[in-house]
């Protein structure tokens, strides 16, 4: 029994300190001050922005293609014959001066086929002088006899000589008015038979003129294809030679980016001879040669010489065909090689300055549509029509005016009417600039 009134005893001593620490929860938790409420504002987005800016913008277009030479001479062998001599430096990629004798081909046929003509010619000659002094002998002989028919037939009437004694005069008369005929048909013919003549001479002159073979303007030997000693017939290609007084290249431009060269520019009448000179004229096209050396890029100034005749049908571009001139005498070692055969080179186009254009960078434009930010800074979706892209911007038609400010940052979402908090990129802005001055 007294066993547990002890335990209900211990039982009571743990109340006090329970009590005890309720009320000191009690007293901090009513000293607290409540948590302060924050306000919830709205969400920004930080963006860049370009200043629309109105250039003159130049126009350009660019393509690709080989260097070919302007001129290319193929040696064809226009007499046959065994080749006596050869130019000691007629190899592939020496340059030779124009009149230089490269090949001689054997001309000794040629010369006895000029050395018989002559003969015959000679002997024409000679055969036209004799005919020409028998001639006036037998017209001689022909009036002599004339005079002889009359006298005889007078004295036939008189009844002193016979019949039989006339009709003998009258066939010597005959005989020799057959001859005088015979005669001036000979001489008739010598012209003609002189013609004959005189052309195997010049004939036999030009295939003599033809064993040599010269350069006819400063070249470079290409495609050697003969050897001394080698008989090569008529008709053989022996060799190739570039020109090196102007090269050509055909770049292959697309039709969208020659298109941009004649925007803005006034409607005239072109004449179809000079189609190619009123192009030039008309759009002032200044175009360069480019080739990338890897670490470097060398420049060559150009001339437009005409446009290609079709449409690639399957690259849909057209071919631009530009010149340069004196391509060896513009080598710097080391910086600017010579264009050479074959060399891929890049050709840019400009043209004339245009009429003053809006321009934002190009991938600033999403499906016609570009982010604009408000006077209050809100995002704007706005619709734009592109004239033309040329490199990394869009020349805008509508849509944007000078001076708005064009967001180029990615905004994913994009939510019209957001709040944006908006950074000018300088850099951007004078790039844009910057194509106004053609740079």
């Amino acid at each position: 029994m007294n066993f547990s009134r002890f335990a209900q005893s211990r039982k009571l001593l743990i109340l006090p300190p329970i009590a005890i620490g309720l009320l000191v929860l009690l007293f901090m938790v009513a000293g607290k001050q409540p948590p302060a409420q924050a306000e919830r504002g709205e969400p920004t987005r930080t963006v860049r922005v370009i200043e629309v800016p109105l250039v003159e913008l130049v126009p350009m277009a660019e393509g690709y293609g080989q260097v070919q030479p302007a001129r290319i001479w193929t040696a064809v062998s226009q007499v046959s014959g065994r080749v006596t001599y050869i130019h000691p430096k007629l190899r592939d990629g020496e340059i030779l001066p124009m009149g230089t004798e490269l090949v001689h081909i054997d001309p000794k046929d040629y010369e006895l086929a000029r050395a018989q003509a002559q003969a015959e010619l000679a002997e024409l000659n000679a055969q036209e002088k004799n005919a020409r002094a028998s001639l006036d002998i037998e017209k001689r002989n022909l009036l002599l006899a004339k005079k002889e028919l009359e006298r005889i037939q007078k004295l036939v009437k008189k009844g002193t000589a016979s019949q039989s004694n006339a009709d003998q005069t009258e066939r010597a008369m005959l005989s020799y008015s057959a001859s005088v005929q015979n005669l001036q048909n000979t001489l008739a013919l010598v012209p003609s038979r002189r013609s004959v003549l005189d052309a195997k001479v010049a004939l036999a002159e030009r295939d003599l003129e033809h064993t040599i073979i010269c350069a006819p303007y400063d070249m470079r030997v290409a495609n050697l294809k003969v050897e001394a000693d080698q008989y090569v017939p008529l008709g053989q290609s022996l060799f190739e030679g570039d020109s090196v007084d102007r090269v050509e290249i055909k770049a292959q431009v697309a039709m969208s980016s020659l298109r941009r060269l004649f925007i803005g520019r006034p409607d005239i009448q072109i004449d179809v001879q000079r189609i190619s000179e009123e192009f030039a004229e008309l759009i002032a096209l200044d175009p360069v040669v480019r080739l990338d050396l890897g670490n470097h890029v060398a420049e060559w100034k150009a001339e437009f010489v005409r446009f290609s005749d079709t449409v690639d049908p399957e690259t849909r571009t057209m071919g631009v065909v530009v010149a340069v001139d004196t391509p060896f005498e513009k080598v710097i070692p080391g910086y600017k090689p010579p264009l050479s055969k074959g060399m891929f080179v890049n050709v840019v186009m400009s043209g004339k300055k245009s009429m003053q254009r809006v321009l934002v960078p190009r991938s600033a434009v999403r499906a016609n549509t570009v982010y604009v930010a408000d006077e209050n800074n809100r995002l704007r979706r706005r619709p734009v029509q592109i004239l033309f892209s040329q490199g990394d911007i869009s020349v805008i038609a509508e849509g944007l005016e000078p001076g708005e400010r064009v967001v180029v940052s990615d905004l994913v979402p994009a939510v019209d009417g957001m709040l944006l908090q908006v950074q000018l990129d300088e850099d951007l802005n004078q790039s844009l600039i910057a194509h106004g001055k053609g740079s």
